[in-house]
């Protein structure tokens, strides 16, 4: 799907190739001047949850797709960084006919994933692939983080309606637009943002605002006006004057009369004791005869307000959720890495990379990877296997094996493959240059296969509060392939 031209604002023409970190063309200049742009293969994955959750979901990868596509240097651009002084004119003409021309293997978009597995492979030349980082981390990490961030509201509203109304507060402009693509995914129902609605084609919802019930003489003209206009979508915002004293009984008087035409309505509160006024709104409507009217909630609501409100039975309907969903709340960054996984050793070979740290949380794992998910013969995820990538690697259905901690070269566990359960490999090549190989699944088809892929696991990984830690870890080769390379760069022999 084309994205729309308010994401191109601050570019000439396209994806501007200047959406990029400034090292990355440094550096490329580098490669170019000292002949050193060979084929290079690096992976992104993230560090570590949002939020100290138990899973993420993968999100961005079409908004990427098309962004890889179009990424070029317009003159204008090429203009501006010849005014930096930084850069070689022969280096400048190098990049007018700069086009991403290697392959992108990824997850599906909608999987659910976890630290340390790759996400994304590109596999281009080296300047190619330095170029290209920004734009991944960009995208993936955001996004990312939105649909998770909302997967875990809309488990916390226990699979319930949640309406994403984060526009006002969003970072910017296209952050507003990536974010409601990206709560879209994540499993909200519709999005205040018309934009995001025209472009993605998510249902739009809204209610009214304080504005328009103070515009009136009175709240029961408001309501009535609002009601005429528009009597198959009415929902009453009943929190301007005092809630339980004027609004929810003038909001009974109009929606009577919505009522009797055969049309239902609803009510909002938008501040106060939620779960004490949704019982008592819920009390006054049921004694109305009203029992079909729903209670919409919001106001800075987030997972762990939504939990509570669910488990102590409050009778709310529908959740409007905005600032801590578009932002990530208090976890306002997802911790996506683009890393260095194989190169070419001068000779057209391909040989594995490890960047090596005193952290060993930072001590990548080398070569290029598959990430194999297992499952039961139930469809229940038990475990994601990174791989070499190689036929030969393959898990076998009955086989035993012992898997190992991708950090701690200690830590393992062996297990046998359900004989009749299932091995999906995750990274599938989805472009070759501007070639698409894979077809993009249509937005609401990403949704539904999130809220699929997390019922396949178990909900002790999906709870809140210290959920457990699902198994991700390496083979017996890829170990071994990571201790020579880390004594290798030691010195030790």
């Amino acid at each position: 799907m084309p994205l729309p031209p308010i994401f191109n604002a601050a570019m000439s023409a396209g994806f501007s190739a200047l959406f990029t970190d400034f090292y990355s063309l440094t550096m490329a200049q580098g490669y170019w001047k000292n002949n050193r742009n060979n084929r290079a293969v690096f992976e992104m994955f993230f560090r570590r949850q949002p939020s100290g959750g138990g899973f993420s979901v993968f999100a961005g990868l079409e908004t990427l797709t098309e962004a890889l596509r179009d990424f070029s240097f317009s003159g204008e651009d090429l203009a501006y960084l010849d005014s930096l002084g930084v850069f070689e004119k022969a280096f400048l003409d190098y990049l007018k006919d700069f086009r991403f021309s290697g392959s992108l293997w990824a997850m599906d978009e909608g999987t659910i994933i976890f630290p340390q597995e790759p996400l994304i492979r590109i596999d281009s030349s080296l300047i190619e692939a330095q170029i290209v980082e920004g734009l991944i981390l960009n995208i993936i990490n955001f996004q990312s983080l939105i649909a998770t961030k909302t997967a875990r509201v809309v488990l916390a509203a226990n699979s319930g309606s949640v309406m994403e109304f984060g526009l006002r507060r969003a970072q910017g402009q296209d952050g507003a637009l990536s974010a409601s693509r990206a709560a879209f995914i994540g499993g909200a129902m519709g999005t205040s943002n018309v934009l995001a609605g025209k472009t993605f084609g998510i249902p739009v919802l809204g209610t009214m605002s304080h504005a328009w019930v103070m515009s009136f003489p009175n709240e029961e003209d408001a309501f009535r006006s609002y009601a005429a206009l528009y009597p198959d979508s009415t929902v009453f915002l009943i929190d301007t004057y005092d809630t339980l004293k004027s609004g929810i009984h003038n909001a009974i008087k109009a929606g009577r009369t919505l009522a009797a035409a055969g049309k239902n309505f609803g009510v909002r509160l938008d501040s106060g004791d939620m779960h004490y006024l949704s019982v008592e709104v819920r009390r006054l409507l049921d004694e109305a005869g009203l029992s079909r009217a729903t209670i919409t909630v919001s106001n800075d609501l987030d997972e762990y307000i939504v939990e509570t409100l669910t488990r102590a039975n409050a009778p709310i309907d529908t959740w409007g959720v905005g600032t801590q969903m578009v932002t990530g709340g208090n976890d306002a960054a997802f911790t996506g890495v683009y890393k260095l996984a194989a190169k070419d050793d001068g000779n057209g070979i391909l040989v594995p990379a490890i960047k090596f740290s005193d952290n060993p949380e930072k001590t990548t794992n080398p070569g290029i990877k598959q990430v194999w998910r297992i499952k039961d013969e139930k469809g229940l995820a038990l475990a994601d296997i990174m791989a070499l990538e190689d036929t030969e690697n393959i898990p076998e259905k009955g086989k035993r094996y012992a898997f190992w901690h991708p950090q701690a070269d200690y830590r393992h566990f062996y297990h046998t493959i359900p004989a009749e359960g299932s091995v999906e490999a995750l990274l599938k090549k989805r472009l070759a240059g501007d070639r698409v190989l894979l077809p993009s699944p249509s937005l609401k088809d990403i949704q539904q296969k999130v809220a699929k892929d997390l019922k396949n696991f178990d909900q002790s990984y999906k709870r809140l509060l210290n959920p457990h830690v699902y198994k991700v870890s390496v083979t017996e080769e890829l170990r071994t392939l990571k201790l020579e390379l880390i004594k290798s760069s030691l010195g030790e022999r």
